[in-house]
């Protein structure tokens, strides 16, 4: 008789993605288990999808701020990526062809790699007139056709759906009106965490 001898199944590793962004990835603002990061890890756990997921969100940060560190933040173990970044050049004014030149290097880098990614963008306001507007806002889809990435394309839209008066009376942001409160940012997770997991499974082996 011959015995075939079966080792364990091995389980493959959690997919550790890099969340490269702003304060509103850094979780400004909140206790350190109430930001965005911390509640998306929560959420996926929650829905069954494993995922290590690394903070590299920076307050204050613009798009250059992202596109001077990427090279350096995709250490090894980074499987996929997001890229939550926009928000500070909106509220700096800075010009939208510049925003996109720095998103398109940073997704570059990301695509040499070979990493899946999400784009996460923001809309922008009309203060600054409908073609800044426009133009700002075509960043996210045309950058995300260009590399084939994932995109969200309004990280608050959750939020921005509703009337103001019902965002004060919920709660939903914090005293600036620019960063969610940590019953906003459990909105947003609603609305990220499935292109989350459409991340995790395109990176899983």
């Amino acid at each position: 008789m011959i015995f075939a001898a079966f080792g364990a199944p091995t389980l493959a590793a959690p997919v550790t993605v890099l969340a490269l962004g702003d304060s509103l990835t850094q979780g400004y603002g909140l206790p350190p288990e109430d930001g965005l990061v911390p509640q998306l890890g929560r959420w996926l756990a929650a829905h069954g999808t494993e995922a290590e997921l690394i903070n590299a969100g920076v307050s204050g940060d613009t798009t250059a701020g992202g596109r001077a560190r990427v090279e350096w933040s995709l250490t090894p173990e980074v499987g996929a990526v997001i890229v939550a970044l926009g928000g500070n050049d909106l509220l700096r004014g800075l010009a939208p062809e510049e925003a996109r030149a720095n998103l398109d290097a940073i997704l570059t880098t990301v695509g040499a790699r070979r990493l899946p990614v999400l784009l996460v963008g923001l809309k922008a306001p009309g203060n600054y007139g409908a073609a800044y507007q426009a133009d700002f806002d075509a960043i996210w889809p045309d950058l995300a056709a260009k590399h084939g990435a994932l995109l969200l394309p309004d990280l608050l839209a959750p939020i921005a759906a509703l009337p103001p008066e019902t965002r004060a009376a919920e709660g939903l942001m914090q005293g600036d009106n620019i960063h969610p409160s940590a019953k906003g940012v459990a909105m947003v997770v609603e609305a990220l965490g499935p292109k989350v997991q459409e991340l995790v499974a395109k990176a899983a082996p």
